[in-house]
């Protein structure tokens, strides 16, 4: 049986209770606003639009103004956490491997959305014309094909990682390769002609980049096809800088892992009606697309000397 607490070790933590309470809320004292960086995979009219509910929502639960914006590109997401110009975001994959490598474990993951099934990966696809003459990957030796952004997962890293472990070196395999800057870019490029094919993301039959642009208005239906899936990418996550204060980081990954169910409408909003809920997530769960990253480096650096 442990012992009795004495009466002044219970007068003292009494004491000790609205301290420890006080110290949980100064964090709010050091910061005018809590700002949240997004990769730029499309327009920033649309992400502004699709993330404002999720804004108000942190807004009112954390008690502080939180602000979403999209930086220019991946590195510049990636940077804005690194220079502490960001307190949270959310990355690609592969923007999260470079976030690893330039800021080691001041950048962590906290958890990715599912699908409707509760599947937490998708995958990279290289997509044509529904009228190009082209049935295979084979098909597209000598033609011209644009990646989304250098630090896109399933727009260059996979892709480029998987294609050459099928014998295929993308730089003589196509007629010219090109950064189309994102993965909408990408799409509205394969369809007016500037490139043959061209690399994005696919979750499934009923979620895709495609797939958003049609049901946004950006393009008619039914005007691409796949010709290659990579293999299965797990989902990208929803990071934070873990220089924060801990009662900032533990509130904000309570009020983040209840979203879908305190605010069905937010995250409604958020993954346009396509996902179930979230999980967690940890480095561990992006290893392979850190050693994918890092073992394209070595080509990078390879091919300059």
């Amino acid at each position: 049986m442990p012992p009795a607490l004495s009466r002044r070790a219970v007068l003292a933590g009494a004491a000790l209770a609205p301290v420890a309470a006080a110290a949980q809320a100064d964090w709010r004292g050091g910061f005018r606003e809590l700002r949240f960086a997004m990769i730029s995979s499309e327009n920033e009219r649309d992400v502004l639009v699709r993330f404002e509910p999720f804004s108000r929502h942190f807004t009112e639960a954390l008690g502080v103004p939180f602000r979403v914006f999209r930086a220019t590109d991946y590195a510049a997401t990636v940077e804005a956490l690194r220079a502490d110009q960001a307190e949270f975001g959310y990355l690609g994959p592969a923007a999260y491997a470079l976030a690893r490598r330039v800021a080691g474990e001041k950048i962590v993951p906290i958890a990715s959305g599912t699908d409707l099934q509760g599947g937490a990966g998708y995958h990279s696809v290289i997509i044509v014309r529904t009228d190009a003459p082209v049935r295979s990957l084979g098909d597209l030796r000598g033609r011209s094909f644009a990646w989304a952004d250098p630090n896109s997962a399933s727009g260059y890293a996979a892709p480029m990682f998987y294609l050459r472990r099928e014998g295929i070196d993308p730089a003589s395999f196509f007629s010219r390769t090109s950064f189309s800057g994102n993965h909408e870019q990408s799409v509205i490029g394969l369809l007016n002609g500037t490139y043959d094919a061209v690399a994005t993301w696919w979750t499934n039959e009923q979620r895709s980049n495609p797939q958003r642009m049609e049901e946004k208005g950006m393009i008619p239906p039914g005007q691409w096809r796949i010709v290659w899936k990579s293999p299965l990418i797990p989902n990208s996550p929803f990071v934070m800088r873990t220089n924060l204060p801990q009662g900032l980081k533990d509130l904000y990954v309570e009020t983040l892992m209840a979203l879908p169910e305190t605010n069905p409408e937010a995250w409604r909003a958020l993954t346009s009606g396509q996902s179930r809920g979230l999980v967690r997530r940890t480095h561990e769960d992006y290893r392979d697309m850190v050693e994918i990253t890092e073992e394209l480096d070595r080509l990078r650096r390879q091919r300059r000397t």
